[in-house]
């Protein structure tokens, strides 16, 4: 079983366009009704949802570390600086994420 995606507001549309074609279960902020949401609370809504976030957005992440250092559970969060890849690259590695495991869906941070 692999775990669904969560794009956050600031991922480009092509990302998850992209990532649909290739069959990845993908929910943006937007069509989730989260566009407007806190960033503690868009981590806590994927975490929820058992699905992986994926941001580019730095102020997420930095809320993602405090969490962790402070042992608040929150959804695994997926990091790209927008500038470091390239839409094809980053569908590639985001579509990678799919063999992730139910248990990888809490408490991490990667960095693509």
């Amino acid at each position: 079983m692999s775990l669904g995606l969560c794009m956050d507001v600031h991922v480009p549309r092509p990302v998850t366009r992209g990532l649909r074609r290739r069959g990845v279960d993908v929910l943006t902020a937007q069509d989730d009704g989260a566009a407007r949401l806190p960033d503690a609370e868009l981590l806590a809504r994927a975490r929820e949802r058992g699905r992986l976030l994926f941001s580019q957005d730095e102020d997420l992440i930095a809320k993602a570390v405090r969490c962790q250092r402070e042992g608040t559970p929150f959804a695994t969060v997926i990091f790209a600086r927008q500038l470091d890849l390239s839409i094809g690259r980053c569908i590639a590695n985001l579509e990678a994420s799919q063999a992730a495991l139910p248990e990888d869906a809490e408490g991490q941070i990667i960095f693509l």
